[in-house]
C-alpha cells in the first residue's frame, strides 16, 4: 500500500546559483541556530512527481507504541555517506570530496589542496566531515585530505576509528581518528597494496582488520600498524567469479563468526574462509533471485549471539532486499525494477545448510538492517525500486520494519511510524548508547544540490525512537549506575557486575537480560562489524532501591574481538542507556 506526504517546499534556487549561494549565506557570527563555518541550507524546489511517489505502509499498531522521529537538526553541513558513532559521546559523518562544496566551511586558514582542481593548486575550503553531537547538535568541522568516497572503517581496540580506502588519491589511503579531545584526522597515504573502492572491512579477534574486496580489486589484505606500508595481498577467488558486468558484488557482506572463520557473501554467493591462511573451508548453496552487493545493495546482519545457550553457538547470517542483477543496466536508460522482498536467513556452520526465505511487506534496496539492544533488528531507509547509482532509484520507502527473530517465520516484520524524509542512495544510520536510533544523510545527486532535482541532498539528521521507548514504559526504564562500571573494563571470561535502579514495579531476575552492542561502521546499507551478544545473568541482587546484576562475559575474542561495546540492562525488554564497556584479553 503507497500514501503520499504532501510537503510544502521554499521556491526554486535558480540554476548555476548554489555556489554563489553558499558564500553569501556563510555565517560569521554565532546566530540563534546557527554555528561559525555551517552554512544555511539552500531554498529548495517544490517536489516533484517522482518526489512525492513514496511507500508508506499501514503502521501496525497491534504491537503498541509503534516508534516515535524527531528532526535533531536541519542542517548538519554535510550529508552524512558514511556515520559512525564515537565512544566520546558524538556521532562522525562524512561525505566524498568528489561532490564539490558542502554546507560546513573549514576554519580560516585551514583549506586544502584540491588535487583535481582545474588548473592545479586550487583550495578546497569545504569540510567534508563533522563530528556532530547528537545530544545537542553541535557540529564541529572535521579536515579530510583524501577522498572518502565509498570507503570502509572499524573500531580498533581503544575506540579509535581505523578508516580504509575511498577514490582517486584516496584509494590506498588509511585514516585514523581519535576520539579524544578535538582531534582530527590523520592520514597515511599509500598504506594499502590495492586499492580499496567499494571495501568491507572486518576487525578479527587479535583486534587487526581484514580489508576485502573492493572495485577491480579482488583480494584481501590486513591493515599495518601506523606508518607502515603494506606490499602484498591475498587473492579472493570469489570475488572475481561473482562479478558480472555491472559487478554486484561490491561492499561485500563479511561477519565474523564464533569460530573465528570469515562469513563472505558477493553478489549471490558466499563461502567461509579462515583468514588466518586463506582457505576457504566451505561454500554455500547460492542465494537465487536477484544481486545482494552494490549496486543491488541489499542489506546484511549477523543475528544476535545468545551465550545464555552456552558458547558453543549455531550462528546465523541475514540477508534481506536487493536487486534484480539488470537493474543498474536498466537504470542507465531510466528504468527502475521493484526491488527484492526476499529476506533469507542461513546458519552457515551446519552441515547441510540452507537458506531459509521469508518475505518483506515491501522490496527494499539501499536500505540499512540495525540490531537494537533487544536483540530485534532495525530495517530503514532505502527505495522499492532500482539501485544503488545516482538517479537510479524510485519510490523511497519511509516506512521501517522491526524484524523480530525469534518469531515463527511469517510473522516477523511489524511495520513501525514513517519518516517523511527520503533517504535513499548514500544514507546511514546508527544505534546510539541512549537506545535511539540516529538517521541522516541521502544524496542521489552528483553533487549538493538542493533545487531542479527529484530527491534534493539531505543534510537534516533525526532520532527514532524505536518502540521499547513507548512514553508509557518510561517508568520501568532502568538506569545503570555509571559509577559502578569497571573503568579499566574487563577481560574475556570475567564477571561484569553493574548497578541500576528501575523506578516502576519491583524487579525479579525473570525480568532482566544484558546485552553487549559493538558499535559499526554504516555505509552504503552495511553496517561493517555490527553484532550483538546476550550475556548470561550469573547473579542478581535487590539493594534496597537498587539492583546490583552479575554477567558472565564472553570467554574468547572470537565471540567478541577485543574493544568497546554498548553494554545494555534491559528490564521487561525496555533497554537503559548503555554503558561503555571496554573488553580486552
Amino acid at each position: 500500500m503507497r500514501s503520499i506526504f504532501s510537503l510544502t517546499m521554499a521556491p526554486l534556487l535558480r540554476p548555476g546559483a548554489l555556489a554563489a549561494a553558499l558564500l553569501a549565506l556563510a555565517v560569521v557570527g554565532g546566530a540563534q541556530g546557527q554555528q561559525v563555518g555551517l552554512l544555511r541550507v539552500p531554498n529548495r524546489s517544490p517536489p516533484t512527481k517522482a518526489n512525492m511517489d513514496r511507500v508508506v505502509l499501514p503502521v501496525d499498531n497491534a504491537g503498541g507504541f509503534a516508534g516515535l522521529w524527531n528532526i535533531l537538526t536541519e542542517n548538519a553541513g554535510v550529508s552524512a555517506m558514511h556515520m559512525a558513532v564515537m565512544r566520546h559521546g558524538k556521532a562522525v559523518m562524512f561525505d566524498t570530496t568528489t561532490t564539490g562544496p558542502s554546507l560546513m566551511q573549514l576554519p580560516a586558514g585551514n583549506c586544502r589542496v584540491d588535487p583535481r582542481s582545474d588548473p592545479p593548486g586550487g583550495m578546497d575550503c569545504s569540510a567534508h566531515a563533522v563530528e556532530f553531537d547528537y545530544n545537542t547538535g553541535a557540529v564541529r568541522p572535521l579536515k579530510i585530505l583524501t577522498d572518502t568516497w565509498c570507503s570502509s572503517g572499524a573500531f580498533d581496540v581503544d575506540g579509535m576509528l581505523v578508516q580504509t580506502g575511498g577514490y582517486f588519491e584516496g584509494v590506498k589511503v588509511v585514516r585514523r581518528l581519535n576520539p579524544q579531545g578535538n582531534a582530527d584526522w590523520v592520514e597515511f597515504p599509500n598504506t594499502l597494496a590495492e586499492g580499496r573502492w567499494y571495501a568491507t572491512q572486518q576487525v578479527l579477534p587479535d583486534g587487526r582488520f581484514i580489508v576485502v574486496g573492493g572495485r577491480r580489486s579482488f583480494s584481501y589484505e590486513f591493515v599495518p600498524a601506523a606508518g607502515q606500508l603494506n606490499t602484498q595481498f591475498t587473492p579472493l577467488p570469489l570475488l572475481q567469479q561473482t562479478t558480472d558486468d555491472v559487478e554486484n558484488n561490491l561492499y561485500p557482506f563479511v561477519h565474523l563468526l564464533p569460530e573465528g572463520t570469515i562469513f563472505l557473501f558477493a553478489n549471490d554467493r558466499s563461502i567461509i574462509f579462515d583468514p588466518q591462511n586463506g582457505q576457504v573451508l566451505r561454500e554455500l548453496p547460492k542465494l537465487n533471485g536477484g544481486a545482494r552487493n552494490y549496486p543491488a545493495s541489499g542489506m546484511s546482519a549477523l543475528l544476535p549471539l545468545d551465550l545464555r545457550r552456552g558458547e558453543r553457538l549455531s550462528a546465523e547470517v541475514i540477508v534481506c532486499g536487493g536487486a534484480p542483477k539488470e537493474a543498474f543496466k536498466l537504470g542507465e536508460v531510466n528504468k527502475f525494477p521493484h526491488a527484492l522482498r526476499d529476506c533469507a536467513r542461513i546458519n552457515p556452520s551446519k552441515p547441510g545448510a540452507r537458506w531459509a526465505i521469508d518475505f518483506m511487506p515491501v522490496g527494499r534496496v539501499m536500505g540499512d538492517m540495525l540490531i537494537l539492544p533487544t536483540g530485534d533488528l532495525l530495517l530503514l531507509n532505502g527505495a522499492a525500486q532500482g539501485c544503488s547509482g545516482w538517479v537510479f532509484a524510485r519510490e523511497p520507502v519511509l516506512t521501517p520494519l522491526l524484524y523480530s527473530p525469534r518469531k515463527r517465520r511469517g510473522a516477523r516484520f511489524r511495520a513501525l511510524a514513517a519518516s517523511n524524509i527520503p533517504r535513499m542512495y548514500h544514507s546511514s544510520s546508527a544505534v546510539l548508547p541512549d537506545a535511539t536510533v540516529l538517521v541522516a544523510g541521502g544524496n542521489t545527486n552528483s553533487a549538493y544540490n538542493f533545487s531542479g532535482v527529484d530527491f534534493p541532498t539531505e543534510v537534516r539528521v533525526e532520532r527514532f525512537n524505536p518502540p521499547y521507548l513507548a512514553p508509557e514504559l518510561a517508568a520501568t526504564r532502568p538506569e545503570i549506575d555509571m559509577a559502578s562500571v569497571p573503568a579499566n573494563g574487563v577481560k574475556y571470561g570475567d564477571k561484569l557486575t553493574l548497578r541500576f535502579t528501575s523506578p516502576g514495579p519491583a524487579v525479579t531476575d525473570a525480568d532482566m537480560k544484558v546485552t553487549m552492542y559493538a558499535p559499526p561502521f554504516t555505509t552504503h546499507g552495511f553496517s561493517q562489524n555490527q553484532r550483538l551478544l546476550v550475556l548470561q545473568v550469573t547473579a542478581f541482587k535487590p539493594e534496597g532501591n537498587r539492583y546490583k546484576i552479575t554477567a558472565q562475559t564472553p570467554s574468547k575474542p572470537t565471540l567478541a574481538p577485543p574493544g568497546y561495546y554498548f553494554v545494555f540492562v534491559l528490564v521487561k525488554g525496555v533497554p537503559s542507556k548503555a554503558a561503555w564497556v571496554k573488553i580486552h584479553p
